[in-house]
């Protein structure tokens, strides 16, 4: 008798666990989207890029170059889906935040669904270094930019 009702508390517990995983994955299908990536600026790129990959542990995903090898920014792997992106801070772009990147399932759609919510959104464009397909948002406030992305990584095949 006292397996069987730990066996239903497990099942129980099991249900229980399950819906907030069910509830997490179906707010993404909701939207189809998801955040990828929280992009800075940074005033000393290499001490950032350093620290970062040292200190935090967090392990270059990829980076882009000038041809005679200044930065033009670096991906940091948080976690499997999520990144940090790094560039160097300009008299244009000072250091702080730059934009959130929010993958996107399908980019025609959603940047038509956004559109149809009255959001201001650029059409889907390939990335120049990437070639992700990227589309840009402004907030209502007009402040904070966003960038939305199919995935910035290299190879991904959903070009």
């Amino acid at each position: 008798m006292r397996g069987f009702a730990l066996f239903v508390a497990g099942v129980g517990s099991g249900i229980l666990l399950m819906q907030s995983v069910i509830a997490q994955d179906g707010a993404r299908n909701d939207t189809g989207m998801k955040l990828n990536h929280v992009a800075i600026f940074v005033k000393n790129f290499d001490a950032e890029v350093a620290y970062y990959t040292k200190s935090m542990g967090f392990p270059e995903a990829f980076a882009f170059r000038e041809p005679n090898g200044t930065p033009i920014l670096t991906y940091l792997q948080i976690s499997r889906d999520t990144f940090l992106e790094i560039q160097p801070a300009t008299a244009e772009h000072p250091a702080g935040f730059s934009h959130i990147g929010i993958e996107m399932l399908d980019a025609k759609s959603t940047v038509a669904r956004l559109r149809g919510m009255g959001v201001k959104v650029s059409d889907a464009t390939p990335s120049a270094n990437s070639g992700a397909l990227l589309t840009n948002e402004i907030d209502p406030r007009e402040s904070v930019p966003s960038c939305s992305s199919s995935d910035p990584r290299p190879g991904n095949g959903k070009r």
